[in-house]
């Protein structure tokens, strides 16, 4: 009787065992290459909301200045000493994913990393930074010259977690690593935003166009 009850329960735990495996199995097996979403796909879907998506385990990298870029008119010194004048320069710089996509300033998915920065490390973080203000710019005769300006970026890598309410390319959740880089508070990690005035010679026909009666022995100030 005690063999019958052991062999009874015995064949109760395979079954179990085996039912089990294949639930494990059928998960483990991956979707085709034709049914994987793309980062793009995903990240559209954060942001029209169709997908409820979270931005988890935030790492913050180190800060660095990033690379140097025109923020100011050019200004064309065709006088025969050198010209001192206000320039005024504004720059606006934005955020970037690992595949270069815009990461828009109030946006959707802004706001997720933000909430997920501010939660992990108490300050929040900003996809966009705009700043506006004037040098007094020198330029030799014969030259031209122009502002340029550096911003502190860093970077912010985790990992995209979105629910769908129904399944979608064969799953209700889909994992997604990313790396957003932006820019960074002035003095972050002890780095600081860089403004410098940049100038060169002119070439032949900037030269030419100082002997016109309108630029002669001045100067002028060309946009962009």
């Amino acid at each position: 009787m005690a063999n019958n009850r052991r062999t009874r329960y015995g064949g109760r735990m395979l079954a179990l065992s085996a039912a089990a495996l294949g639930t494990l199995a059928a998960m483990a097996v991956p979707a085709a290459a034709d049914d994987q979403p793309t980062r793009a796909q995903i990240l559209a879907d954060c942001d029209s909301g169709e997908g409820k998506c979270t931005f988890n385990d935030p790492q913050l990298g180190q800060a660095y200045l990033g690379d140097f870029h025109r923020v100011s008119d050019s200004l064309y010194n065709c006088s025969t000493s050198p010209a001192t004048q206000s320039m005024t320069w504004s720059d606006t710089v934005g955020s970037t994913d690992t595949a270069g996509v815009s990461v828009t300033a109030g946006g959707k998915i802004a706001g997720i990393i933000d909430l997920s920065v501010t939660a992990t490390y108490s300050h929040s973080w900003s996809s966009t930074h705009s700043e506006t203000s004037s040098v007094n710019m020198t330029v030799k005769p014969g030259e031209v010259g122009w502002i340029s300006r550096a911003q502190v970026m860093q970077t912010v890598s985790g990992t995209w977690q979105t629910h769908y309410d129904d399944r979608k390319w064969g799953h209700y959740f889909w994992f997604v690593p990313d790396v957003i880089t932006g820019p960074a508070p002035n003095g972050t990690d002890g780095r600081s935003n860089a403004v410098v005035v940049k100038s060169r010679k002119m070439t032949t026909e900037e030269k030419r166009s100082c002997s016109s009666r309108s630029h002669r022995h001045r100067t002028f100030v060309v946009r962009g």
